[in-house]
């Protein structure tokens, strides 16, 4: 559906409203592929905004040793441990248990906190390749993908949507290029959502949504957001979004948008030095309140 120009002049789509009869099944079910021995906290963060985003369930699969401490996290979702190597990150064996959980899958997300290996860098192709839903693509899951693309030259032609959520130094390595300036960097990932078809979200300051044909430049957000996790929110509540039939396009730009106005009402409520990735997560029920209330304005 095409974005709503909404009451304050910005482009969003319109989630769709609630039903009384509602039941967790009809909101989807996000599966958030992660962690990993000393970064546990990336995929919690995932997990934690996919359910504050609005997925009706949400699973987290782990690397074994892992589990304990992601279950602790938060007792909302659910955890699935997955096969490791020694030290401790998602082994290549772990295929075979993966297809069988993104089967109830309506959305995944890969790449918070996996780490880097080897042994990643396949698995990310095999992921991005054959995952039958669509796939938020982030963090190590993109410079996986960027290591096995510099040996291949090419993405595999997806089977399902994909959307891939660089920082400027995850999309400079995707391309290959060198270190780029912002407008370079624009240009290319509009490049990039064409030639990989997917949705490409391009994080930072003013950050872009594009799928090569449409763009979305976010306006909402700040300096104070610039700290460790806050990718991986943004990830989860893209995943969230997509579990409510929003379409790719539509999950990131309204993603980025509600990640960055989360972003204004913490950095409102306690300063953008102090602010840390969790607190997005606890802003987001100010925001999709806020966002509901421009998108329905009042009649009068």
């Amino acid at each position: 559906m095409p974005l709503k120009v909404a009451p304050n002049g910005i482009p969003l789509p319109l989630l769709p409203p609630r039903h009384p009869d509602s039941h967790k099944g009809s909101f989807g079910t996000a599966l958030i592929i992660g962690g990993s021995i000393g970064m546990t906290g990336a995929v919690i963060l995932a997990g934690k905004a996919a359910l504050r985003g609005g997925a009706g369930l949400v699973r987290v699969a782990v690397p074994a040793p892992c589990l304990s401490i992601v279950a602790i996290g938060e007792p909302s979702y659910t955890t699935i441990p997955l096969r490791s190597d020694p030290a401790g990150k998602i082994a290549w064996a772990a295929r075979s248990q993966i297809a069988q959980h993104w089967k109830n899958a309506t959305a995944v997300a890969f790449g918070p906190g996996v780490g880097r290996s080897t042994g990643l860098e396949a698995v990310a192709w095999w992921i991005y390749a054959n995952c039958p839903v669509p796939l938020v693509v982030d963090a190590d899951g993109l410079n996986a993908l960027a290591a096995r693309r510099n040996v291949v030259g090419v993405f595999p032609v997806p089977i399902a949507p994909r959307i891939l959520t660089p920082h400027p130094g995850e999309f400079d390595r995707l391309v290959g290029l060198g270190k780029l300036d912002r407008e370079k960097r624009r240009i290319l990932a509009r490049e990039l959502a064409l030639t990989a078809k997917a949705v490409v979200v391009l994080k930072g300051y003013h950050t872009l949504v594009t799928d090569g044909d449409r763009d979305y430049l976010n306006e909402t957000g700040n300096p104070g957001m610039a700290t460790g996790g806050s990718g991986d929110v943004l990830t989860g509540l893209i995943s969230a979004l997509l579990c409510q039939k929003l379409t790719p396009y539509e999950a990131a730009v309204l993603g980025v948008y509600l990640h960055g106005l989360a972003g204004d009402l913490a950095a409102e409520d306690r300063g953008q030095e102090s602010l840390i990735a969790s607190d997005l997560i606890e802003f987001l029920p100010r925001a999709f309140q806020d966002y509901r209330r421009i998108m329905s304005p009042p009649s009068t």
